[in-house]
């Protein structure tokens, strides 16, 4: 947490006004990534070489029709295959997924297992194994799992990706890092790597590779809120107010709708002692909470606004910027390769009085399941 204490004072009223207006929440949208497709057509060629080209044929119907979200028709032809052929390993792994889109997770484990039975050096069913475990809320099996993974396929990017979910969870900050690095250093376009990068270094104090990471999440999605108003919120912090303000103002720019961008402004402007262009910041923050039908945030910030308008001190209490992160429970609704969604939780006021809080947001990605390509 990042906080600049004041000794300032204010009205005990005034003060819960400020606190109150530090637990707003936005929600980051969910990214799908996806394997190429000739990942799974290379492995489903190892089928072909089946003795029972009827096991072969109906391997072949489940793909089809599991790539056209068919899911009980798909789950109905890998049974069949495997009632005449138990060694197929890929027919294993696909009912895990299907069971996975149905968070049938134990059911899920099962059949990731007997896959990595028949086949021990199928990193992508040790993968998913450790994404079935995740959800089920075993991090510590589902850190075995993703490990494993890698040995056989070092070049796994989703695999350290998640890793450094479950390490984060954990608690294992350091080690959650380095996954995280080697998941960008694998593939760079993963912008919710970078962003829990940056998160992580700026809970220890890393700042300037936090605002590093946040630039290159910035450079892939240029309309991140969460990267614009959290590096907002490090640069403000650091007294780089000007930077700061370009920050927030850049973020306004790019998302005329971030109610939490002008609140942030607001905040900033206000510590310059700039009262007039932060109420009208405020006034825009509350006008955009209004329309999006947030109205307890609007009236929060029409609380915070009336409160420092009566104020009688002719030096006003500084109101502080400060950065909360926590770690994420899982979530994720689709059982294939590669789906990143990020849940935002909502921040504990962590304002020592007569300060308030920013809007900075911090999150942590959820798993990434196994092939859902539709090539």
């Amino acid at each position: 947490m990042y906080q600049k204490n004041s000794h300032h004072w204010c009205s005990s009223t005034t003060r819960a006004a400020l606190i109150l207006s530090s637990a707003f929440v936005a929600l980051a949208a969910t990214v799908i990534t996806e394997f190429p497709a000739r990942r799974v057509l290379a492995g489903s060629a190892s089928v072909v070489s089946s003795q029972n080209l009827e096991a072969a044929s109906l391997f072949q119907q489940g793909v089809m029709r599991y790539y056209r979200h068919n899911f009980p028709d798909a789950e109905t032809a890998f049974r069949q295959a495997l009632q005449l052929d138990p060694n197929l390993a890929l027919a294993r792994n696909y009912l895990g997924n299907i069971l996975l889109q149905q968070n049938r997770f134990q059911a899920a484990v099962q059949e990731y297992a007997e896959a990595i039975r028949l086949d021990p050096n199928f990193a992508d069913a040790y993968y998913n194994l450790g994404l079935a475990l995740q959800k089920q809320g075993q991090p510590e099996a589902a850190i075995t799992a993703y490990r494993q993974a890698l040995v056989i396929n070092p070049q796994l990017a989703s695999a350290q990706y998640n890793l450094g979910l479950a390490l984060s969870q954990k608690g294992q900050a350091d080690e959650a890092i380095a996954a995280y690095q080697k998941a960008v250093n694998l593939d760079s376009s993963n912008v919710n790597a970078y962003l829990n990068l940056a998160i992580l270094l700026q809970e220890q104090g890393r700042t300037q590779e936090a605002i590093a990471a946040y630039r290159q999440a910035l450079q892939l999605d240029p309309n991140n809120a969460l990267a614009y108003n959290n590096m907002g919120s490090i640069l403000a912090s650091q007294g780089r107010t000007s930077d700061a303000i370009a920050t927030y103002m850049q973020a306004i720019h790019r998302l005329p709708k971030n109610a939490q961008a002008y609140y942030n402004l607001g905040v900033t402007w206000y510590n310059q002692g700039e009262f007039k262009k932060a109420r009208s910041a405020w006034k825009q923050a509350r006008q955009r909470y209004q329309e999006q039908g947030e109205i307890e945030q609007a009236r929060k910030v029409e609380q915070l606004m009336q409160q420092i308008a009566q104020m009688q001190s002719p030096k006003p209490p500084q109101i502080s910027q400060t950065s909360t992160t926590q770690p994420l429970t899982n979530s994720g609704n689709e059982p294939a390769s590669n789906l990143n969604s990020q849940q935002i939780p909502e921040q504990p006021t962590t304002s020592t009085p007569p300060q308030a809080t920013s809007e900075d947001i911090s999150s942590f990605a959820a798993p990434v399941p196994f092939p859902w390509n539709k090539d």
